[in-house]
């Protein structure tokens, strides 16, 4: 099927960029960076802190003594990627759009850029500003990049599975960055282990580097095309070559992938359009799903990757994920949080003096609802951002710390007032309940909490980190009982009906799995909950059942509706 895929391949309108290009007549593996197995077909990735390192590092988990603070009441974006090609500044351009993308991923940064044939990588734990200084930018020289800001898990951080990630086979050296999650890795994984692979991360991005490397094709190109058609999920992936700079998304468009210009004619992709506008380049279109663009000296070219389904965008990029100033999915996110805000206001109306946002996702709802409402929208809960990934609580423990570090009330707004407190969801409603007690505290007469997405009832196997279904509070509760579970005087979500009708022709195009627990792919594992880390307060119900494999349980026939527990 890959070989005859490549006679749709056809040239861009933007054939022939201004933008200088390597030369590809020879190839050298630069020992400080790759890591090569030339007596097998399976190959190793180098992942390392910086060039200095020649082996693999391994992936260990580090421990902390202190206590871990984390908004554990939200999902997580997994990551954000960027690609760069034909700018000299590329790794400083490339450093500059992870910063953009900040929000997407905090545990860890790295790019890797290509110069003379050679592919150079800097990562490391933390936010980009701690991983990238100018000593560390010098030593990524070159005129293509890309880069990778990973999402934050609590409690530790392994460097490992920090991308991009670099390997070499025997016709070259690749890298790779990811946005998103394969269902089928286990699988995969599986099968390239007993046939002699050799995996260095607990990463599912990996498996795609090995099926690079093991595909019987000789073009790069076809190589791709090859691994992806073994690949189920979502990815927004961008790939650098010695001479080539390549960005794919999966054939349901589950992630974002945009694609702008700079003036110079350098060529950059981006998981979204916050991302492009910082460094000065202007958006010109979606990658999109199921295409491969391949950029290089010619010029550009895109691939129909496999002929694809309905596109299902994930509708939590408008929720919470993406930044406001954000163009995604063709649609301002912003403008799509204004119009949750509204509606709420107009289907959920209750009596109030005042209307709060939970910053920062909930602010822009929470405009449109008080514009909608005609009450006045004030800061009635300021937030710290400078809470450190850990803290050192006092011995004599104080209730609600953690929410405490992170939101401060403002009782001259709060006090004596009906409160409306805007919100973007809900997940386990602890942190929600511990919101509703600090508001009442600081003076507030009546709390009611309206939540700008529908109840969330399934977990997100496509790039999300969620929790398990038995731990999502509105797949065991009622509306009602979770109000009374966080301690609200009125509760209200953004129905899925009305969503829909909001996204008007758009609608059958978003994934709604979260919502519905209908899945356009079926994963082949469902996410379970650990008893170790389950905060009790949640009043988990169900049966408890043993499992095996981690937290995983095999799905063989599609989604289970059983609730399982890891004990």
């Amino acid at each position: 099927m890959a070989a005859s895929n490549l006679s749709t391949l056809c040239s861009s309108s933007h054939s022939k960029p201004s933008f200088p290009f390597f030369n590809t007549q020879s190839f050298s593996v630069n020992t400080n960076t790759l890591f090569l197995n030339t007596t097998t077909n399976s190959f190793q990735t180098l992942l390392s802190h910086s060039t200095r390192y020649t082996l693999p590092l391994p992936c260990t988990k580090t421990t902390n003594t202190f206590a871990s603070f984390n908004d554990d009441e939200k999902p997580r974006e997994e990551c954000g990627v960027v690609g760069i090609y034909g700018d000299p500044e590329a790794s400083r351009l490339c450093s500059l759009a992870l910063h953009a993308l900040q929000h997407r991923g905090q545990e860890g940064a790295g790019i890797v850029a290509v110069d003379n044939n050679v592919l150079h990588t800097v990562n490391g734990v933390g936010l980009v500003s701690d991983v990238f200084d100018e000593t560390k930018l010098s030593q990524l020289p070159g005129s293509c990049a890309i880069g990778h800001v990973r999402y934050s898990t609590a409690g530790h951080s392994r460097l490992c599975n920090v991308q991009p990630f670099v390997a070499g086979y025997r016709f070259g050296s690749v890298a790779v960055a990811h946005n998103g999650n394969f269902v089928n890795y286990r699988s995969l994984r599986a099968k390239l282990e007993d046939n002699g692979s050799i995996f260095n991360t607990t990463s599912d991005t990996e498996v795609v580097l090995h099926l690079i490397a093991t595909s019987k094709h000789r073009p790069f190109l076809l190589r791709i095309v090859d691994a992806c058609e073994n690949l189920k999920g979502a990815y927004s992936l961008v790939f650098l070559t010695e001479d080539k700079l390549v960005a794919v998304r999966d054939p349901f468009g589950f992630r974002p992938l945009v694609m702008g210009r700079r003036s110079n004619g350098a060529v950059v992709f981006a998981s979204e359009t916050c991302a492009l506008d910082l460094i000065e380049a202007t958006y010109e279109r979606e990658v999109n799903p199921g295409e491969v663009v391949v950029v290089d000296h010619t010029g550009i070219q895109s691939l129909c990757l496999v002929t694809h389904p309905e596109p299902k965008q994930c509708i939590f990029e408008h929720i919470y994920f993406a930044l406001p100033n954000s163009v995604v999915f063709g649609r301002s996110v912003y403008e799509s949080r204004r119009k949750f805000g509204e509606i709420l206001a107009t289907e959920s109306p209750v009596e109030c003096d005042v209307v709060i946002a939970v910053p920062d996702s909930g602010v822009v709802a929470a405009l449109g609802y008080a514009a909608k409402a005609g009450v006045p929208f004030q800061q009635g809960l300021i937030r710290s951002h400078y809470v450190g990934r850990t803290f050192i609580e006092p011995s004599q423990k104080i209730r609600d710390f953690g929410v405490k570090l992170k939101l401060s009330p403002v009782r001259g707004v709060l006090e004596g007032k009906r409160v409306v407190v805007v919100d973007d969801s809900i997940v386990r409603g602890t942190t929600s309940s511990k919101i509703v007690r600090l508001i009442k505290e600081a003076g507030a007469k009546e709390v009611h909490m309206r939540i700008a997405c529908p109840p969330i009832v399934g977990s997100c196997y496509y790039g999300v980190d969620t929790p398990s279904k038995e731990e999502l509070i509105s797949n065991r509760m009622s509306v009602e009982e979770i109000r009374e579970f966080i301690g609200s005087d009125s509760l209200a979500f953004l129905p899925l009906d009305t969503l829909k009708r909001l996204l008007e022709d758009d609608a059958p195009n978003y994934c709604y799995a979260c919502f519905s627990g209908k899945y356009p792919v079926q994963p082949e594992e469902l996410k379970t909950s650990n008893l170790n880390e389950f905060d009790w307060d949640d009043a988990l119900n169900g049966s408890l059942k043993s499992i095996e494999n981690e937290g995983w349980v095999r799905n063989q026939e599609g989604v289970s509706e059983n609730k399982i527990v890891s004990v």
